[in-house]
């Protein structure tokens, strides 16, 4: 598998594969995770990792660099693939860059309903450090009451 950043031209296939693994949170959402508009949006602000295989990418992880802090999100994997492997060399990659790039820390957000993440981001040294309220979700529409928990972890400690 190649691991690499995206580039533009992969956007189509990287939309259709965060909505393909965020299909799993339909039964709290009425609506995609995201919009080709708003993957070229973070592509503008951000950077995309992709692993590829046979010229398909099959994971994919947004990393926004944010001073000493990044924020790791859309973290998306083939439902075919997962367990795998790719969403721990996709998480690794992202702290590399991070850590290369003069962060110290890296952030993440879940939505409490998906009650698995936050002890899987555990295992990768993520603690949890607060709530937030889906306002800043623009655009997503929510059909059960929900929050985000913020997670963080000090990339100092590999």
């Amino acid at each position: 598998m190649e691991l690499r950043f995206a580039e533009a031209a992969d956007l189509p296939a990287i939309t259709g594969l965060i909505n393909q693994a965020f299909s799993v949170e339909f039964f709290f959402k009425a609506s995609d995770r995201i919009t080709a508009a708003e993957a070229q949006h973070l592509f503008e602000k951000g950077r995309f990792l992709v692993l590829e295989e046979g010229g398909r990418i099959e994971g994919t992880a947004y990393v926004e660099l944010r001073g000493e802090r990044a924020y790791l999100g859309l973290l998306s994997i083939n439902p075919q693939r997962q367990r795998s492997g790719i969403g721990t060399r996709l998480t690794a990659a992202a702290e590399e860059f991070a850590r290369e790039s003069g962060c110290r820390f890296m952030d993440l957000r879940v939505v409490n309903l998906r009650e698995e993440l936050p002890v899987i981001y555990g295992k990768f040294g993520y603690e949890v450090t607060g709530t937030e309220d889906l306002s800043v979700a623009a655009g997503q529409v929510f059909t059960q009451e929900a929050h985000f928990i913020t997670m963080s972890k000090d990339l100092g400690h590999l």
